[in-house]
């Protein structure tokens, strides 16, 4: 997880106060993924965040619903809606309210005067909005974004796959026709097109909004596997200071562990017919020494390897060295804080910076 240098009386960060991203578009355009991966970057932050889903209300009411329902001429289907989806907005606003730091508003919203409506709303109670529109017009991605996402949910268990296909379908052309794109400049938002292939921002102001920007131009839905392993034994393996090299041990599971990936990559590409991205980097590793020469086998494969400095582990400082126990008697106070708040305790000369691996 990434750093967190102070906090505020509040206990919301970067003095940015509480904020409401509202998503917007047709379904099948990616906004309940994005959601989620937002949320998990923010958390990643250290920002108090949630996702108040519209969709989950619905189904956690009523289950799954009837073609019709999302009908605009079946009136007592549309007071419903309207109905959960006031109920999930109260409930974000309550989260916020009580020291929520960022909420995920994730629904349609598709008309103009819902989302001036939500936009109003918030500002009343001092929580900034941020409006993400989600716009797709290549068949192609709504395709498989349904095929592989959408006919899993529960609204089509035990469906045919096929019948789901066309019953989502359906439901996608009831709400084109009552689609609003966003055109109020006056509101804070961003549009994303087409997977990432363009992005529109327009006054969007504040730290975290500017972070949701940067985390939504590097966005991406396409399948990708990311493999975690442990770096190989050091000489040294107590001292953070020495910054050992791998011990004759780690240079040998360094080889073995190249041998295995490279096998399971390719066994992996020919039972799927899917070569993996070779463009982007195999390896990441920190910088410290037995990190890098962990992946040296795997550079003389032929295997792109970049170093991260944001990779490393943290400096313990003068816990350098010490076990559980000699940390315990050399450092007893110390050792009760870290417990009590870990993510934010440091040892003396130590860093307060927390990774989420270690080198």
């Amino acid at each position: 997880m990434a750093a967190q240098l102070y906090k505020t009386s509040s206990g919301r960060l970067f003095h940015a106060g509480a904020v409401a991203v509202i998503t917007v578009g047709l379904p099948a355009r990616g906004k309940t993924h994005s959601s989620r991966s937002l949320c998990r970057y923010m958390r990643w932050m250290g920002v108090a965040t949630k996702v108040f889903s519209v969709g989950n209300y619905r189904r956690e009411r009523f289950g799954s619903m009837p073609e019709d329902w999302f009908d605009d001429s079946n009136v007592e289907a549309a007071r419903i809606r309207e109905q959960i989806s006031d109920e999930c907005l109260d409930d974000m606003i309550a989260w916020l309210t009580d020291g929520g730091q960022l909420a995920i508003y994730d629904g349609n919203n598709i008309k103009e005067s819902r989302r001036r409506e939500l936009n109003d709303k918030l500002l009343a109670h001092d929580i900034h909005p941020l409006f993400i529109e989600f716009v797709c017009n290549k068949p192609d991605i709504v395709l498989d974004n349904i095929k592989h996402v959408k006919i899993s949910s529960p609204d089509y268990v035990g469906w045919n796959p096929e019948d789901a296909v066309v019953d989502y379908g359906n439901r996608i052309k009831q709400h084109e026709a009552k689609y609003e794109t966003i055109a109020d400049t006056t509101l804070p938002f961003v549009k994303l097109i087409n997977a990432g292939e363009q992005l529109i921002v327009n006054n969007c102001v504040g730290y975290l909004q500017s972070r949701i920007v940067y985390f939504l131009m590097n966005l991406h839905i396409n399948r990708r596997t990311i493999y975690f392993a442990r770096t190989g034994l050091a000489i040294d393996e107590r001292s953070y200071k020495i910054d050992a090299d791998l011990s004759d041990e780690g240079k040998k599971y360094a080889a073995k562990l190249r041998d295995f990936v490279v096998a399971y990559r390719e066994k992996k590409i020919t039972e799927s017919g899917v070569s993996e991205d070779q463009d982007r980097p195999l390896v990441w590793t920190s910088t410290r020494k037995k990190a890098k020469q962990t992946a040296y086998p795997f550079m003389e494969a032929g295997f792109p390897v970049r170093g991260h400095s944001v990779l490393t582990q943290m400096n313990p400082g003068e816990a350098d060295g010490l076990t559980n126990e000699e940390l315990k008697e050399k450092f007893p106070e110390e050792v009760v804080k870290a417990r009590e708040n870990p993510y934010r305790h440091r040892y003396p000369r130590g860093e307060v910076r927390i990774c989420f691996c270690h080198g």
